[in-house]
């Protein structure tokens, strides 16, 4: 942290703004813009800051530590949210619904939200049961793309079902690292793609 940003922490600090109510994916790497606009200030531009990765970085953490808690949670169902759980050679990604936590993540290391993420408590048994198929379908669905033998072809598939389940500025905010550890290639194959191909509509 730079003598600018540790200034900027510590005006925020003082004015005790460290906590937002809407949570967004935090990128801290990938060059593309941030265009995603949380639910309160629609309409707005917001610009990302020194204090918004501050603050980002605190969701991060305190997302890990839920998940790490041992607790049984589940992706809110009712929104277009999500979490890449970095493991230690690869990443997994949880989306709606999906059953997050528990004996499942214990070995996650490190976690970015997609989306105005919520992470609720599964009540009934048939609750947890529906949330531990959901999460084996999230799997399932990424391993259809890492059977892909040509790396290029798997970047490709990967960023067009994000783009297509979620909107493409959501989808920017996740860096080439999140999309690479999940279909098996080099961030550089990510970041090649989605130069060269853009979004998924300009995709093949």
């Amino acid at each position: 942290m730079d003598s600018d940003q540790k200034q900027r922490y510590s005006a925020a600090t003082d004015r005790g703004d460290l906590s937002v109510s809407s949570l967004r994916a935090g990128n801290k790497t990938n060059p593309l813009p941030v265009a995603e606009t949380p639910p309160e200030s629609e309409g707005k531009i917001v610009k990302p800051d020194a204090r918004q990765t501050i603050v980002d970085s605190l969701d991060e953490d305190r997302f890990l530590a839920q998940i790490k808690s041992g607790q049984l949670l589940m992706v809110d169902s009712r929104r277009k949210n999500g979490l890449v759980l970095y493991k230690k050679f690869y990443a997994e990604f949880a989306g709606p619904g999906a059953a997050v936590g528990g004996p499942f993540d214990a070995d996650c290391h490190y976690v970015l939200p997609l989306g105005d993420l919520l992470l609720v408590h599964p009540e009934s048994y048939e609750e947890k049961q529906k949330a531990y198929l959901i999460r084996r379908q999230w799997i399932r669905l990424t391993q259809k793309f890492t059977d892909n033998s040509v790396a290029v072809q798997r970047a490709q598939m990967i960023l067009n079902q994000f783009e297509n389940y979620f909107d493409s500025s959501a989808v920017a905010n996740l860096p080439d690292e999140a999309f690479a550890l999940l279909v098996g290639v080099l961030p550089q194959t990510i970041s090649t793609v989605r130069q060269v191909y853009g979004s998924s509509k300009e995709r093949i």
